[in-house]
């Protein structure tokens, strides 16, 4: 990202405050970190670029060209990173008032909501994964593993219900910052 479209992309701020000076090549690296911790742990690189560079703009919302401006990538880069993320719901894609172009924006709660739409995916594979078991035997190796497997699922999606309550509970006695810089707790 060149220090240039740093500060036209990612330093933009709508909340009212008054803009605080950031060091766009310091906003390049942290976003390029943190994509590549995304990109390790196994997210698609250019969906990776793109959610970190959300997630560091103040509004959480940006066009396919200021996404391409500020990372310096192809539209066509932008849109297969956009059409994952949104297939993923980790973003919304929704229309500027009086235009043709659609911005790109995080959900409200990211984590929160990305955490609770796993648990959508994880009742899928879950059943999947006891019909497979049934069909392979589940005394045959392949058909334990598999049902191994899916015992894990319904374990972890059984833990995540309490775990997503647990942490609104916590969060009510966080003191951090909101998004348009006010106390939270």
């Amino acid at each position: 990202m060149s220090s240039e479209s740093g500060e036209n992309a990612l330093e933009r701020q709508d909340t009212g405050a008054a803009p605080e000076k950031r060091d766009a090549e310091a906003v390049s690296r942290f976003v390029e970190r943190f994509a590549s911790e995304m990109t390790e742990a196994g997210m698609q690189r250019m969906a990776s670029r793109v959610f970190a560079a959300l997630l560091a703009d103040d509004d959480a919302s940006m066009t396919s060209a200021e996404l391409a401006l500020a990372l310096q990538i192809s539209p066509a880069a932008v849109s297969g990173a956009v059409n994952y993320l949104t297939q993923v719901s980790m973003i919304g894609r929704e229309r500027e008032p009086g235009s043709r172009r659609d911005r790109y924006r995080l959900h409200n709660e990211i984590w929160y909501t990305t955490f609770a739409s796993r648990d959508r995916v994880l009742t899928r594979w879950e059943q999947t994964l006891k019909d497979g078991a049934r069909t392979l035997g589940e005394h045959t190796p392949a058909g334990a593993r598999i049902a191994e497997t899916a015992a894990f699922f319904e374990f972890l999606q059984s833990e995540l219900g309490s775990l997503m309550e647990r942490w609104e509970e916590h969060r009510k006695t966080l003191d951090l910052p909101t998004a348009d810089g006010r106390t939270g707790a």
